[in-house]
């Protein structure tokens, strides 16, 4: 680990440790309520093997949507470019789980972030596999070297019971035409999927292919080709943070994904993946804390991919 590096990342999580502890957790996953506000936590992997952690990085939490971009890699792999004839590249400019565009755009959605694009990339996986729930948790447990991965039933539950609002966008879809299978059973995978839980040092290390040219560093195994790698983080940059996406490209400037589970793992290409955890959210549904560390880390590195 480079020196200054980890200079840079124990500096901005002290001085953003102190700091009033804003935003709230995301209660309508009631599952999720459980999570103590003060959990705060980091971890930074190289390309060349070396790693820094500080504060909570090696409690597991849910990880939710960023579980999406792992769900798009596997699809784009299975389909290739005929997946953008169903889920666009455009950002949102919307809520996560909003219904707005769905009518206007015949029911595409506006990219593979926002829920319901992330429930047609699950239909699409329940088409392409036979049996997409294990096919996924396995290609998971490959990426992340974590063999004993498994889905949270509590957390799933959780969200089955609760999740009205993705309901309503997987029915309304599926009348529009753009869900081929039972919606009982795409949403079934669906929660399943945002059910994941690592740590931040997991978290980091999976999403290393991203910053390898689609390959793992583990073993050098190709997951995606070179310019599939580069369409995702592209789509990760403008798209994954919703509506405040363009306010993190803004204040990081580098590709990253959020959860409402407090998560963000963000990338720089050919050099590291940072995976940060803090529970309270913003209005848009990000981490308070993540965002202001990654700001700091970027900023006093003088390193974004800009």
């Amino acid at each position: 680990m480079n020196f200054s590096y980890k200079n840079i990342l124990e500096n901005a999580y002290h001085e953003i440790q102190q700091k009033d502890n804003d935003g709230k957790i995301a209660t309508y996953i009631p599952e999720l309520a459980h999570v103590a506000p003060s959990k705060f936590g980091a971890h930074m992997t190289c390309l060349d093997g070396t790693s820094l952690g500080i504060g909570d990085h090696i409690e597991k939490f849910s990880i939710q949507s960023i579980a999406k971009v792992l769900s798009l890699t596997l699809a784009y792999k299975l389909v290739g470019e005929t997946l953008w004839e169903r889920v666009d590249v455009e950002p949102s400019g919307t809520k996560f789980d909003s219904l707005l565009l769905l009518e206007t755009y015949k029911g595409v959605p506006r990219n593979p972030f926002i829920n319901s694009g992330a429930i047609v990339i699950c239909d699409i996986l329940i088409s392409q596999l036979d049996n997409a729930k294990e096919a996924f948790l396995h290609f998971v447990r490959d990426l992340s070297d974590l063999p004993n991965l498994t889905y949270s039933d509590k957390i799933a539950d959780s969200e089955k019971r609760t999740g009205f609002r993705n309901v309503a966008l997987c029915n309304f879809i599926k009348s529009l035409g753009n869900i081929k299978n039972d919606p009982d059973d795409v949403l079934d995978f669906y929660f399943d999927m945002c059910s994941l839980e690592m740590t931040c040092q997991q978290l980091s290390h999976t999403f290393m292919f991203l910053a390898n040219d689609g390959c793992k560093v583990s073993d050098g195994k190709p997951i995606i080709t070179v310019n599939k790698s580069k369409r995702i983080n592209a789509l990760m940059l403008t798209c994954g943070f919703y509506d405040e996406s363009g306010e993190f490209a803004f204040r990081v400037g580098l590709p990253g994904k959020s959860g409402v589970g407090g998560g963000i793992v963000a990338l720089y290409p050919d050099n590291y993946t940072i995976a940060v955890w803090s529970p309270l959210l913003n209005e848009h549904g990000n981490s308070c804390k993540a965002m202001k560390l990654l700001e700091e880390v970027t900023t006093h590195s003088e390193m974004s991919i800009f």
